[in-house]
């Protein structure tokens, strides 16, 4: 099966949640992972107290810790060994034996589902820590919260000084999987998390190596240092495509550098915001775009000025709408007798209305977007009071035909393609994969809350926006260019 048609099973997959058997689905779901086994167990009662009665012999089972007053049902979906991964055909040569002072026979899967509420990462992450205490071999929980799936695992290892006993590490989770809209990020991590793909990358032998490509692929530092290398590989493509004014400097390659930088904290900085919900994920969407959007911008800038722009500068550099003031938000007025316009350098005002379709419809995709009272997004066009320039145009947020601003829709939407970045590296004959900036930021999940030394979330935190910034900002040093491209992403 390709890649994409595994993608396409999991998405379809994890649809199938909305409604059914929550055991039929979970088992139909790690069936398109690749992961099968007949060693399954029904409870007497899929809950809370029928799972305690089976496993919980000694009553040590924390119930305050384990939340067991909200699991809703509980099913042992089936036990893992060697000899259900050897039956895969990609697969051979598997056994279970001691590597790096640990050994792993078997891996045992369950799906809890939770009553409706609110359940945050340390919730689950409790919860995943208290039922692992009463197995002798790792635990995967599948949580089913409303909508919304969760993969909990933990990372064991033996106990340094008592080989009979596991010490509980690191929880991992991929957290708030939407079953009826799976985001894209999430079906990627699964996918890289199937039994094929995960032994095609690692080539495991046995149930350490695979408990440790799981890990590696779980790994937030691992993530994080792929989407520096496809934000550096981008940001190196995009620099040479791109024109922004003069008001930042004469040098033009510095001038692009800095503002093509600018442009990633900024978009970036947005994207957080559109995963908490609070930009409409239509502006980034270039199917929804094209019933919004003119596209026949003669220099093909067309998505960052009338969209980009407009977001950064017009709409959260202005406040919103109230009923005192209902037109806070609004185009740019021209002039009737063709001098000077009332918005002349007014940069809290929309502008390019000529590339919208129906202006209106723009307007109200702006309208509920917080304003924020901050720098970030503020417009550094700005009047110069000494002679001989009368203005400087930096960010060029202007709807002159003399604006030299260039920034290409394809550096936005293109997809991936094979450039020569081998001069910017320093290598030799080697072929570099780039991709458009919003096709690269909706391949990654982000969270506004970060990691810590016993529980991460498999996502992107706001922790990310000043290392790519600093390390953006050294690949255009000329003290530290060079050690710079090379590090990229490392």
């Amino acid at each position: 099966m390709t890649p994409l048609a595994t993608k396409q099973h999991i998405e379809q997959a994890l649809r199938a949640f909305a409604a059914g058997d929550l055991k039929h689905n979970a088992l139909a779901l790690f069936e398109t992972l690749g992961y099968t086994s007949e060693k399954q167990l029904d409870l007497d009662s899929n809950t809370a107290e029928g799972f305690t009665d089976a496993f919980d012999l000694h009553h040590t089972l924390s119930a305050e810790r384990a939340l067991l007053a909200q699991w809703q049902t509980v099913e042992v979906l089936f036990q893992i060994t060697a000899d259900e991964i050897v039956q895969s055909p990609q697969i051979s040569m598997f056994t279970a034996q001691r590597v790096d002072n640990r050994i792993i026979e078997s891996y045992l899967f369950l799906a809890i589902e939770l009553r409706p509420g609110h359940y945050t990462r340390t919730d689950l992450a409790y919860i995943t820590r208290e039922v692992n205490k009463h197995f002798p071999m790792p635990v995967l929980i599948l949580f089913k919260q409303g909508p919304h799936l969760t993969f909990s695992i933990i990372n064991r290892r033996l106990h340094k000084r008592d080989n009979s006993k596991d010490v509980l590490e690191k929880v991992t989770l991929i957290k708030d999987i939407h079953t009826a809209r799976p985001h894209r990020a999430h079906i990627e991590i699964l996918f890289d998390l199937s039994l094929t793909e995960l032994h095609r990358v690692h080539n495991f032998s046995n149930f350490v190596e695979l408990h440790r490509a799981w890990q590696t692929t779980l790994d937030s530092s691992e993530l994080n240092k792929r989407f520096f290398k496809e934000i550096a590989d981008w940001y190196f493509w995009a620099v040479e495509r791109v024109t922004f004014p003069g008001g930042a400097g004469n040098d033009a390659d510095v001038r692009n550098a800095t503002s093509l930088i600018r442009l990633i904290t900024r978009l970036i900085f947005v994207w957080f915001l559109k995963e908490k919900g609070l930009v409409p994920d239509d502006l980034f969407s270039r199917r929804k775009l094209a019933d919004l959007l003119v596209f026949d911008d003669p220099n093909g800038s067309t998505y960052y000025k009338a969209i980009l722009q407009n977001l950064f500068f017009a709409t959260l550099n202005q406040e919103m709408n109230t009923p005192t003031r209902p037109d806070n938000r609004k185009f740019r007025h021209t002039s009737q007798s063709g001098g000077r316009d009332p918005h002349y350098m007014i940069h809290n005002v929309y502008r390019y209305e000529r590339y919208f379709k129906a202006p209106a419809a723009a307007l109200a995709l702006f309208s509920t977007i917080p304003f924020l009272n901050g720098g970030l997004f503020e417009c550094l066009d700005k009047e110069d009071p000494a002679p001989p320039q009368p203005l400087l145009r930096i960010d060029g947020f202007s709807d002159r035909a003399d604006n030299p601003l260039t920034v290409p829709d394809a550096l936005f939407f293109d997809d991936e393609r094979e450039v020569d970045l081998n001069r910017i590296y320093g290598t030799s004959g080697k072929r570099y994969k780039v991709r458009g900036l919003i096709e690269i930021l909706s391949s990654y999940k982000f969270t506004i809350t970060e990691n810590t030394p016993i529980e991460e979330e498999i996502a992107l935190d706001p922790e990310l926006l000043g290392r790519v910034f600093e390390n953006l900002l050294a690949a255009y040093n000329p003290e530290t260019e060079t050690t710079a491209r090379k590090q990229t992403g490392s």
